[in-house]
């Protein structure tokens, strides 16, 4: 990679309701740093004095300067973080694909925590936990109103440490307490299988270090079972995103050579580059190429990618690039709309900070921040829609998120937008805790029951595909956003 920094990066949304991204750029050492306003400084030494001369009771030092570099950097945007050694640790554990903890997928759901599967031969799959459980405490912690964040950081530990998890099972009307142990959990990031003869369905749950070997290997095993496949479904649905190489990798095995999959853009020189199809942008070890075993056909197999509110960042890469080339078709909702990138900078050997650096643009040229991907087919979960859709949290609904590029976050158009979905996601909540039987349970990715996927499968065999109306006001906002955009610069 010639005159551009080799790509270790992590772009997406932290479980499945945040999004972070990051590049590792060498970021210190600026040529051009502004002056440091001493007036603002010398205040905040005064305020530091104070506190610890009068508060009630002493402060130790160090909290105040770290809840200062928080407060500094919180209010930049929803993803620039200050991380500590415990928060920086787990998120170098989280690019590996393995975590110290009870094993489980969780969303947040009426103000708890649900469980949307449990880890295959985890320690929580063994001590019974199913899927749709809501963890009501942690420990001696109570979930209602904690964040998704703070319930992971309580959930992981060090191995062989035991949390105790208060659930109420809706389904059975009742209440349980488990003691489980903790283990190093590996999540597998890919899995696939034939749905119909001819053909294949590939999932990525998230791009971690090891998803383009596993992918490659997916592939590579689909084709061994049918050589004549006729049709690929990569499902990305609530793929929160991940290492920039691998998603780059991912795309790059349909796309021809030297394809531009994805462009970034900010402030400082090392940030504005290009990422294309060559094995040195994707490639974990220079010199080998990860999808050389593929076989050509990959290039040209009928592709559908599968994509929904909970798909951001990364996965958000592959989809705009395969779309922009016209390599895919789109099917499902629209994207999560996370376009920007955060560089983690070392602070010291255990803290670091990971501040937004700049945008990232698809083939086309165009921002999908807070805007996110416009399918080209619309298909929800389920053949009436997606009776929840009001409740998914997206880019867009951050108050402090940095805007599409062409509209300000504070524009008068974004602020309506975001009033209209607080509202609407306020009546949907009232509706669901007045009646909740008559909302439905949505189907398991990959199953019999699974609409969208059976759509992406019609569309594969061409045969017709049930969609449903983009609601007028989206596709206004969407064709203008679109049309605003720059010019494809490659």
């Amino acid at each position: 990679m010639a005159g551009k920094l080799k790509i270790t990066a992590w772009i997406g949304a932290g479980m499945l309701t945040g999004a972070l991204a990051t590049l590792q750029l060498q970021a210190f050492a600026r040529g051009s740093v502004s002056p440091l306003p001493l007036e603002e400084l010398q205040q905040l030494a005064a305020v530091y004095g104070l506190v610890k001369a009068d508060y009630f009771e002493p402060v130790h030092g160090k909290k105040l300067v770290q809840d200062a570099i928080n407060g500094m950097v919180n209010g930049l945007d929803p993803h620039s973080e200050y991380l500590d050694a415990k928060d920086y640790k787990e998120f170098r554990e989280s690019t590996s694909g393995k975590f110290v903890g009870v094993g489980i997928e969780i969303a947040p759901k009426d103000g708890l925590i649900q469980v949307v599967s449990p880890i295959e031969g985890s320690p929580a799959a063994r001590a019974g936990i199913q899927a749709g459980d809501l963890i009501t405490r942690i420990d001696d912690a109570a979930v209602k109103g904690l964040p998704l964040d703070k319930a992971v950081k309580l959930m992981r530990g060090k191995p062989g440490t035991q949390v105790r998890l208060t659930l109420l099972r809706k389904s059975a009307n009742r209440t349980m307490t488990l003691v489980i142990t903790r283990e190093e959990i590996h999540v597998q990031s890919v899995r696939g299988r034939m749905i119909e003869p001819g053909y294949g369905w590939v999932r990525i749950n998230q791009f971690q270090s090891d998803t383009l070997p596993e992918f490659v290997a997916k592939v590579d095993a689909l084709y061994k079972a049918d050589p004549g496949l006729k049709g690929l479904v990569l499902d990305l649905r609530n793929d929160p995103g991940g290492l920039l190489e691998s998603a780059v990798g991912v795309a790059s095995a349909f796309l021809p050579s030297e394809s531009v999959i994805v462009s970034t853009r900010g402030q400082i020189p090392e940030a504005n580059v290009s990422y294309r199809n060559t094995p040195s942008d994707y490639s974990r070890v220079p010199g080998q190429n990860p999808l050389a075993s593929l076989p050509s056909a990959v290039k040209k197999v009928p592709l559908v990618v599968l994509v929904n509110g909970g798909s951001a960042s990364a996965s958000e890469i592959v989809t705009g690039a395969l779309q922009d080339y016209k390599r895919a078709q789109v099917m499902g909702e629209l994207t999560f709309g996370k376009g920007s990138v955060q560089t983690v900078l070392p602070l010291g050997p255990e803290t670091a900070l990971k501040l937004t650096t700049a945008r990232y643009f698809t083939p086309n040229g165009e921002s999908i921040q807070a805007r996110g991907i416009t399918p080209n087919y619309m298909v929800g979960p389920l053949p009436g829609g997606d009776p929840y859709a009001a409740l998914r949290m997206r880019e867009v609904d951050y108050k402090n998120q940095i805007g599409t590029g062409v509209q300000a976050a504070s524009s008068p158009q974004l602020r309506q937008e975001i009033q209209h979905q607080d509202e609407a996601r306020q009546e949907l909540e009232a509706a669901i805790e007045k009646n909740p039987k008559k909302f439905p349970k949505l189907p398991e990715y990959g199953s019999k029951q699974d609409w969208q996927l059976e759509q992406a499968l019609n569309l594969l065999q061409h045969k017709p595909v049930v969609t449903e109306k983009l609601p007028a006001a989206q596709a206004a906002a969407s064709a203008a956003s679109t049309a605003a955009q720059p010019a494809p610069t490659h």
